[in-house]
This record gives C-alpha cells, structure tokens and sequence, in this order.
C-alpha cells in the first residue's frame, strides 16, 4: 500500500488475484503495474534479504560463541563490497555467466568468501578459533575494504560513482524479479541446509573440545558454514548493498525471546528478519516521501543504539 499512490488492500489482492485479469486502461491498469512490477518484488527482495542476513548473523554468532558476530563487523560484507564494486567499475555488473548470475553477484560472493577464509586463518591456531582475534582481523580487513572502495569511487566516472555511493548505502529501490529469483535460490540452499547444523552448532556453544567429544568434526562444519554464510551475504551484498547491523540485532533479539536452541532461533531470526528490512525499507520510503531514504541508512539509525547498549551489558559481565 504504501508509496507516493496510495493502494487499498482490495485492490492490491484484486491485482495479485491469478484469476483477475487487470486490464483496462486509466488508473486500475497503473496500479497493476506499480504492484506487479515495482512494490512486490521490492517487497520480496526485502524479505529475502532481510532473512539472509539474520540467518547468517544467528549463524556466525553460534559459530564464534559471541553475540558481537556479525557479517559487518568481521569483514565479510566489507569484502562482498570490494567484489561487487569491482564488478561495478569494470562494467561488468550487468553481464551474465552462463549460470544466469550477473557478475556483480559473483564478485560479491568471491570478495565475501576470500574474507571469511582469510579472518578464519587469522583468528585459528591448534588451540582454536580466537573471537577477539577474528573480531581485529574483522576491523582490519573492514578498513583495507573502505580504502579499495575509496579508490574505485575516485576513478569511476559519474554513473559509476552515483551508483556505487547509492549501492553502498544499501537500497532496495532497484529491485526487480531476476534479484528476487537469485536470492530465493541462495535462500532456499540456506534454508534446507542450515538447519541441518543446529545441533552441532548446539554443541559448540559449549566450547569445541566438548562439541568434538560429542562427534563434531569442527574444522569441517566452520568451513562449511564459512562459505555458506559467505554466499548469503555476498548474494545480499550484490543485490542491494550493504545493510548495516541487520544480521546483529535480530539473532540477539531472538536469542533473548527464545533461547540459543537453534533448531528454534534460526527459523524464528530468518523470519524476524524478513519483517524487519521490510518495515525498515516500509519506513523509508514514507518518513520523507516523495524522497526515499535507503534502507540501509534506516537500519543504521536502528542498529548503532543496539550494538552501543550491547557492548555495555557485554562490559557488565566482565
């Protein structure tokens, strides 16, 4: 319903209706397009961005035992980003693989994937995975990110610039039925797979010495998660850019509603996330209409608050 044309909710189940053809002319054939063409997929693409992230959020933090785990914070949207906006100044984001993915997509989730690998290096030894150490190399890579993306935005011409400055912002407003198809995919591989790694990831909650005594091959499930995390967020990261903090708050306002089962937190974060990127996308399109603010600047405001009152319940039990 909501946009600079207000839809009633009969009209708009009018329009979806597969039995309803909406044809005519004036203003009932308009509002079709707008819901068919442009409100819709947003919508979708909102969801399934929004469910992305946050099961990889809720992943990550089981994974490293630490509620500060974050897609963002250990660098693997930075690297995603630094893909994809390669992708951008070669031109390449609106060339196709045979696969059918742009290569916009495939930088991403390359970019993504060598950053998770390599903050996965940095941070392990023969006693273990280091979560301040993963959290440092996070921050480092963060910051090499930023400089390469700097310097892609100083040689890029204006078309370049103006999309990569509006892609980094993280925007929702260029969605279409072919991002809606690419990340439905990746989610559905998410969604089948993940789950399947509840217990084990239940059992590292533990520590990784007893989640080894209990039968887990460790090293195998992190690599595995690794590069499935990888490919969510490198997937989101291309379609609509960088949304900041989604994958931090929902997990962590889950966990506290529910508990650290993840047979239960990672279906309840992936649909608390859907819901939240599309409010947060819902409010900014409306909160300075006729403008749009990108969603991303939106779950900003909302996550910054959260991770500062975070660190401070963190601090209390030091």
């Amino acid at each position: 319903m909501s946009g600079p044309v207000f839809i009633s909710p009969l009209e708009i189940l009018q329009i979806l209706n597969p039995f309803n053809s909406v044809g005519g002319v004036g203003m009932q054939s308009q509002n079709g397009l707008i819901v068919e063409a442009i409100r819709l997929p947003r919508v979708l693409l909102a969801a399934l961005i929004g469910l992305l992230l946050a099961v990889c959020g809720a992943v990550l933090q089981g994974l490293f035992r630490n509620p500060l785990a974050d897609p963002t914070l250990i660098g693997i949207s930075a690297g995603a980003s630094v893909g994809a906006s390669l992708a951008i100044v070669l031109g390449a984001s609106s060339l196709a693989v045979p696969l059918g993915l742009p290569l916009t997509s495939l930088g991403a989730f390359g970019g993504g994937l060598i950053s998770s690998l390599l903050v996965y290096k940095l941070a392990t030894s023969s006693r273990g995975t280091s979560v301040s150490t993963m959290l440092l190399a996070g921050i480092a890579i963060s910051a090499m990110a930023g400089a390469i993306n700097s310097l892609f935005s100083f040689f890029a011409d204006n078309e370049m610039l103006r999309r990569l400055s509006l892609w980094q912002m993280g925007n929702l407003d260029n969605a279409s039925w072919e991002k809606v198809g690419i990340c439905l995919f990746v989610a559905i591989i998410l969604l089948i797979y993940l789950p399947r790694e509840s217990k084990a990831l239940n059992a590292i909650l533990l520590g990784e010495s007893e989640a080894r005594h209990l039968g887990v091959d460790v090293e195998r499930m992190k690599r595995r998660l690794i590069i499935l995390t990888a490919m969510g967020v490198g997937v989101s990261v291309a379609a609509v850019g960088t949304i900041i903090f989604l994958g931090l708050i929902i997990p962590h306002m889950v966990r506290l509603l529910i508990g650290p089962d993840h047979r239960y937190l990672l279906p309840a974060s992936a649909l608390a996330g859907a819901t939240l990127l599309i409010l947060a996308d819902t409010l900014a399109r409306v909160i300075v209409a006729p403008a749009e603010i990108p969603a991303g600047v939106v779950t900003s405001i909302l996550g910054a608050p959260f991770f500062v009152s975070l660190l401070r319940q963190q601090r209390k039990h030091l």
